[in-house]
């Protein structure tokens, strides 16, 4: 039996045999520094001899092993040299001046269209016909032409007169000489409601427009160089529409009415002043140059923009980059115009009698330039979301996942109730890198070659643009091991062993 008092871990271990050649136990109890071996003990100094010779023969086996290189090489990091530095640089100056040439690019295209073409000047001007604040400014400039040409006050002053030397008691005559400005203006009113009656008429709005035709001819004929022109612009830059055919109508409706002496008169000259600036002197001389900037500057800002994205190294934030800076672009151009009429109204002569009409006429001139810079807005915007949308960034994939996931799951339903694209779906997600190069270039010349780009135009080619898309990733079917199989026998399974 073994001895109580001998500790659990002596009792529960077997002795174990010493190795070949090893020296007892008993004296490997404690460890031997090498180079301190005790001298006369043969056993140890036979032992580290051994192993001496063992390890000198694995390191002459070793250096005669060659070197064997790692079957996959690991890329050093490349330093970030000039190369790099300078196209990044060069991309963010081509989207700086770019965004910077947009807004230029908007004013110029907006100004040369409405100089050069007559039909969108008469577009732009023709809804003042309609402007009750216009209508009473038109109205008082006819009626004060009509009272000054037929010399109201002084054929009230001959008429009060005449019947006070007929002979009347005094109280009589000087009663009907005090009638001369109660009849004066009883004549002015005449006048006036007949030019109302005229002005707010569907026949203004005819004389209106063509009115207004005629003076951008005749503006356009002048700026051209046309010695023949008889532009109506005078010396202090003063762009006037001539209101002859209205003045025609209004005498001949009062002549009807018994204002016969109208008849009797020759022709009223009236117009309605539409810009006074002396800005419009310049044109002439600015006219080719404006001309030539409104048809080039947008593609040259376009083609800036573009080659900024290209000399990105992130070409999907280049352009996310350039769609902001667009619209940032066009939103700077909506406070300008918002300042610019400001100090239009501060800048008007003293001689305008209606400040408000002629700020009327400012927004309606550049309602067509509000359109254009919101247009341009919204195309910026749109192009920022779809390049975020397709780019590399956590939320773009994740985004990208799920819809993926989406259509797997209705894909699965239609398999399960037998709905399939079949072969028309396995086309699609092999060309879905064209169809999706259709679908934009479809849109792009939707927009280019519209004859007006609008908000409304954008926004609607851009959510067509993306439906289409998100149907044809839908109907695209990938193609399954099965399918696969069927196509190319040697993945058959019959194949595989």
């Amino acid at each position: 039996m073994a001895d109580q008092s001998t500790p659990r871990e002596a009792r529960g271990s077997r002795p174990r045999r010493p190795a070949a050649g090893a020296p007892p136990a008993d004296q490997l109890t404690e460890p031997v520094p090498v180079g301190e071996v005790p001298v006369g003990d043969d056993a140890v100094r036979e032992r580290l001899a051994a192993l001496e010779a063992e390890n000198a023969r694995l390191r002459e086996q070793l250096d005669a092993v060659p070197t064997v290189t790692s079957p996959v090489p690991v890329a050093a990091p490349v330093p970030r040299g000039p190369r790099h530095v300078g196209r990044s640089t060069l991309a963010v100056v081509l989207l700086l001046l770019g965004a910077l040439l947009a807004p230029v690019a908007v004013i110029a295209s907006w100004a040369g269209g409405l100089i050069d073409d007559t039909d969108r000047w008469v577009e732009t001007v023709a809804p003042l016909a309609d402007d009750p604040a216009v209508q009473q400014a038109v109205t008082n400039r006819i009626t004060t032409a009509i009272v000054d040409a037929v010399g109201v006050d002084d054929l009230a002053t001959e008429a009060t007169s005449a019947l006070a030397g007929l002979g009347l008691p005094p109280r009589v005559s000087t009663l009907v000489e005090s009638l001369q400005a109660p009849l004066a203006s009883a004549a002015t009113d005449f006048v006036r409601r007949g030019v109302e009656r005229v002005v707010t008429s569907d026949a203004f709005s005819t004389a209106w427009t063509e009115a207004n035709r005629t003076a951008h001819e005749q503006l356009v004929a002048a700026l051209r160089g046309d010695p023949d022109a008889l532009a109506s612009i005078g010396a202090d830059g003063t762009l006037s529409v001539q209101l002859a055919t209205v003045v025609d109508a209004v005498t001949q409706l009062l002549v009807d009415r018994g204002f016969t002496i109208l008849e009797r008169l020759p022709a009223i000259d009236a117009s309605f002043p539409l810009m006074q600036s002396a800005d419009l002197v310049r044109l002439q001389s600015a006219y080719r140059l404006l001309h030539a900037a409104g048809t080039w500057l947008p593609w040259v800002s376009l083609l800036l923009l573009a080659g900024g994205v290209l000399a990105s190294r992130h070409r999907s934030r280049a352009l996310v980059v350039a769609g902001l800076a667009l619209a940032g672009a066009m939103l700077l151009l909506g406070v300008g115009l918002a300042v610019g009429r400001t100090l239009y109204t501060e800048s008007l002569p003293e001689a305008v009698q209606r400040p408000d009409v002629a700020v009327i006429v400012y927004d309606q001139v550049i309602s067509l330039l509000r359109i254009a810079l919101r247009a341009v807005a919204v195309l910026g915007l749109v192009v920022a979301i779809v390049a975020f949308v397709a780019g590399g960034t956590t939320a773009a994939r994740s985004l990208r996942r799920s819809w993926s996931r989406g259509v797997a799951a209705v894909r699965g339903a239609g398999d399960r109730h037998g709905v399939s694209t079949g072969p028309v779906g396995r086309w699609l997600d092999e060309q879905r890198t064209f169809v999706r190069i259709v679908v934009v270039s479809v849109a792009g010349l939707v927009i280019v070659l519209a004859d007006r780009v609008t908000p409304a135009l954008v926004g609607w080619t851009a959510i067509v643009a993306i439906l289409v898309l998100l149907v044809v990733s839908l109907l695209a079917r990938p193609a399954r091991p099965a399918d696969a199989a069927d196509v190319d026998p040697a993945a058959s399974p019959a194949s595989v062993r």
